[in-house]
Formats: C-alpha cells, structure tokens, sequence
C-alpha cells in the first residue's frame, strides 16, 4: 500500500510540474510506438476473423477434425445413399463416384485449414499477443524506471540545496551523497532498460517485411487449395458424364 502511494505522489508531483519528467525516446520510437498498438489491433482483428471462417474445429486431433468437417458429413451421406439405392443403378453409381469425391476435397479442404493455421494464423495471434504485448510491457517498465529517476534527481536536488555547500558546485553530507548514489543508480538501470527498449522496437520495425509476408502466404495457401480442388473435380467430371452416357445408350 506504501509502494502505491509513494507511486501515486511521484506521478502527481510530475503531474504538477513538482518533478522534471524525461523523454528518453527519440521522436522515432514514439512514432514506433504508436505504429505497435495499431498493428497489434489490426493483427488481433485478422486472426479473429481469419479463424472464424475455418471450417473444422481448432484445438482436436487430425482425425476428430476431419470428421466434424461438413463436407465430411456430406460425403459419408452420398456413400450410404449410394449403398442404400445400390452400386448398379444409374443414381447410386452417381451418389458414390460424387461422395468419394466430396470426400477427397475435405482432406483437400482440411490441409489447407492446418497450413492457414501454422503459417498464417498462429503467427498473427503470437505477434499481436506475445510479441507486441512484450514490447508494450517493457515501455511500461520504462516510465516507471525513468519516474523513479526522475524522483530520485528531484530528492537529490532538493537535498543539495539545504545541505552544507563546500564550495558553489558541490553539495556534502551523508544524506546528499546517499542520494546522488540513489539518482545514478536509477539512471543506469533506466538506461539498460531505454537500450532494451529501442533494440526491440528497431527489430519490429526491421521484420515488417517478415509480417507482411504472412498476408502473402494467405493468398498463396488459398491459390494453391482452390487449384487442388478444381483439378480434382475436372478429373472426375468425365468420369460422371461417362455414367450418364452409359444409361442413355
């Protein structure tokens, strides 16, 4: 509770111009900054919306994924509506050559489904919920390092002016020394962190290029599916009209 306060009064003493508050980014990294939070929403957003139109169930085995898909249910349909009107007549024959097929484009359809996952989607959730949120985190930690120096300077200063000068520029006693040791030790650890801080933001920055790249394997991955399933259905069209050719003979 003691820590809450102090914190409390060393943010109203800043508040109140009591305080020297310290820039420590450069206009940059406050641009950086800014770009996180906006990237971080737009990712969030994508990987919602890209999740919510996939059609198998997120977080179960290959196999129970695979069953629960739609087309899945449709092929086992054909399959027993085959069985049911038997493999010799004309609609049976049909019902069968078209479940199998629905069948192989779910396994098409579920592939596709887990690389969007691994290669896009993942990606997308762990830089707008890990990635970033670090980041974030860690400017947080910053204001905080660069509040206790900035307290630790005004204590000092404070106690300067009341201490017993040896000459104009230099304060003595124990308590102004304590707290000139106080001040350089918060600068320092302020400095290790601003250092941290601004080698993060830098790679951010530095691997746009890698987080744009997810939004290209998106399209590539929907190329490659739909040209999958349209080889797949062309392949067995002839083979279905060969059916009805049969039966009009």
């Amino acid at each position: 509770m003691k820590k809450q306060f102090n914190r409390m009064r060393q943010l109203a003493n800043q508040t109140v111009g009591r305080a020297e508050k310290t820039e420590v980014l450069s206009d940059d990294l406050l641009q950086v900054e800014k770009r996180l939070e906006l990237v971080k929403q737009v990712s969030h957003s994508t990987h919602k919306k890209l999740t919510g139109c996939l059609q198998g169930q997120q977080g179960v085995d290959v196999d129970k994924r695979s069953k629960k898909l739609p087309l899945t249910s449709l092929a086992q349909c054909l399959v027993e509506g085959a069985a049911v009107l038997g493999d010799d007549s004309l609609l049976g024959k049909m019902l069968k050559i078209c479940g199998e097929t629905e069948d192989r484009l779910a396994q098409e359809l579920l592939l596709f489904e887990l690389q969007i996952e691994r290669d896009v989607a993942e990606p997308l959730f762990t830089l707008s919920e890990v990635e970033i949120p670090n980041i974030q985190k860690q400017r947080k930690h910053l204001a905080k390092l660069v509040l206790d120096m900035d307290s630790a300077r005004t204590r000092w200063q404070q106690s300067s002016k009341s201490s017993t000068l040896t000459n104009k520029d230099t304060p003595t006693g124990a308590k102004a020394d304590a707290l000139r040791e106080e001040m350089e030790e918060a600068a320092n650890r302020m400095e290790i962190c601003r250092d941290q801080l601004s080698a993060d933001m830098y790679s951010f920055v530095a691997k746009e290029i890698d987080y744009a790249n997810y939004f290209q394997t998106l399209i590539e991955v929907q190329a490659e599916y739909h040209r999958k399933s349209l080889e797949l259905l062309q392949n067995v069209l002839p083979q279905i009209k060969a059916q009805q050719g049969e039966n009009h003979e």
